[in-house]
């Protein structure tokens, strides 16, 4: 993977609003909303771009994440750029983010008819839980939703006995 992943700022929304209207023209987050989830980062979101050494943006991803729970509220990928790592590089920035702001499990919701992106999160853990029929709108496509347990700490705990 030759891309550079950095948080998001709002300096960033124009090129991400575009990859998202390219990647989801069904049903793509709008600037507003994009502005709404980066207004409340860091205090409860992560959100991060993917740059290649020219400085274009190849992809994005967000988190939600309080009470120890997360969710993973997008990952986009420049369809050029899929199969290269990127999308599991974006992935595992979450999930340690989650890690991080003591998250117990991340739940995700994904298209029903997105093999790919599905495979990729059973890769990484994330079983399904469920199913939210006629989830994305307008196209009406049913949404399964997955989640993931975080796994403990690897190494030393401090913990004597």
């Amino acid at each position: 993977m030759s891309a550079h992943l950095r948080r998001m700022t709002e300096d960033d929304l124009p090129a991400v609003v575009l990859l998202e209207r390219a990647l989801f023209p069904d049903d793509a987050w709008t600037e507003e909303m994009l502005r709404g989830e980066l207004s409340d980062q860091p205090r409860t979101r992560h959100y991060v771009v993917a740059e290649d050494p020219g400085g274009a943006l190849v992809g994005y991803a967000g988190l939600a994440a309080a009470g120890g729970q997360a969710d993973v509220q997008t990952i986009g990928v420049l369809p050029g750029r899929r199969g290269t790592g990127l999308g599991a590089a974006l992935l595992t920035e979450l999930l340690d983010e989650a890690g991080r702001r003591g998250s117990e499990e991340v739940f995700l919701e994904v298209r029903a008819d997105n093999d790919p992106a599905r495979r990729l999160y059973e890769r990484f853990g994330f079983e399904r839980v469920g199913i939210r029929k006629s989830y994305y709108q307008p196209s009406g496509a049913d949404a399964i939703v997955m989640r993931r347990r975080q796994r403990p700490p690897v190494g030393f705990t401090g913990e004597q006995r």
